[in-house]
């Protein structure tokens, strides 16, 4: 049990190291910029309003989905870079089938999620097998995918496109009111009117469901183990050229979703004011989590909690709201080192447990042949 207990105590060190050397290292840069440093911690340690306690809620829903995609990938010890351009393409496949309206109301929203999904698995398997037939690296691969989806996406866009009369937007058919998911209301907890998208409902079973398949199923041991070792994968029998494209397929279909709360409960539409960087951002919450389902949630809320406070900044303290990015930025690279400094100690910690084993083995078998 005691064993345990320090265990848990490295995972959650890693994290909370790295957050507190990003604000050691950010008041630093703010003491040499001459930056209030009080003014800002204020305002980034306040407790955030109720609208923006919605927004919070709705901005961690999309990167819990965007950090699961890459964490499926983590977990595989292959890094899908392309989460960004995957989510793009599927985004835009559904909006298009979505504003069709060939099915009707809920429907139509099922089918355009399900189409989203294979859109996204898709691109991401071109990666997955330029890598097995090829031997193209995945994050070569998933970046030029990126520049092609954008510039596609672009295209396709400008072919697909409705003009709205009064605006120079361009974007896809606007869907109907049968096909837009209900937020779901606040008030009655916060007292605010603002709605957090409908489907955070799936953020939090894509979580439930990445849970049970990774720690719960056989395909899920054999991606850990062929993630963990190749070698030791071939050697049990796993097809590890299998696992690359199963995790990358499955990577790129958690991708798909990305976009899903913002078609169906925000934007109605896909257009060129997109979101964009969602797929990187998910890289960062996937880091900071640790790729447990659990831990990015937190990380997500962290990142939605950050992006919505640094609004205040400019107004409030004289500070550009891009000294959060900075924040982020050192947090991610705090927690690269920080994990490889909790690996190390656990690390130590076994070589110690084991040691201890081996030293008292001899004195047992003294015992038992003197008892003998």
């Amino acid at each position: 049990m005691r064993l345990d207990a320090r265990r848990i105590g490295l995972g959650v060190a890693a994290p909370v190291l790295a957050i507190a050397v990003a604000l050691l290292l950010t008041t630093v840069i703010l003491l040499i910029a001459g930056d209030p440093v009080l003014a800002v911690w204020q305002v980034l340690f306040r407790a955030p309003l109720p609208r923006q306690i919605v927004a919070i809620i709705n901005e961690a829903t999309v990167l819990y989905l965007s950090a699961v995609a890459v964490a499926i990938g983590f977990k595989m010890n292959l890094f899908n870079i392309g989460v960004d351009g995957q989510y793009r393409v599927a985004s835009f496949a559904a909006a298009v089938f979505a504003g069709a309206h060939w099915l009707p109301g809920w429907l139509n929203i099922i089918v355009a999620i399900i189409v989203a999904m294979c859109t996204g698995a898709l691109w991401a398997l071109i990666a997955g097998l330029l890598k097995v037939t090829r031997g193209v690296s995945e994050v070569i691969g998933t970046i030029m995918l990126n520049y092609i989806a954008t510039y596609l996406v672009a295209y396709l866009l400008r072919l697909a496109a409705v003009k709205v009369e009064g605006s120079n937007a361009t974007s896809t058919q606007i869907l109907a009111e049968e096909s837009r998911v209900p937020g779901i209301s606040l008030e009655w907890l916060i007292g605010t009117p603002k709605e957090i998208y409908g489907l955070a409902v799936l953020a939090v079973v894509v979580g439930i469901v990445y849970w049970f398949v990774l720690s719960k199923t056989r395909f899920g041991f054999d991606l850990r183990a062929t993630g963990a070792s190749e070698t030791a994968a071939v050697a049990s029998g796993v097809n590890v050229k299998k696992m690359i494209v199963a995790s990358m397929v499955l990577s790129g279909a958690a991708a798909g979703l990305v976009g899903m709360p913002l078609l169906f409960g925000q934007d109605y539409a896909y257009g060129d004011t997109v979101q964009a960087g969602l797929g990187f951002a998910g890289m960062s919450v996937a880091l900071l989590g640790r790729n447990h389902p659990v831990g990015m949630a937190f990380a997500a809320v962290l990142w939605g909690y950050l992006n919505q406070l640094s609004n205040g900044l400019q107004i409030s303290a004289g500070v550009s709201d891009r000294l959060v990015l900075i924040i982020q930025g050192i947090i991610v690279l705090s927690v690269v080192i920080a994990y490889e400094v909790v690996r190390r100690a656990r690390l130590r910690l076994e070589q110690g447990r084991v040691a201890k084993e081996l030293a008292a083995q001899p004195r047992q078998d003294a015992a038992e042949e003197v008892a003998a």
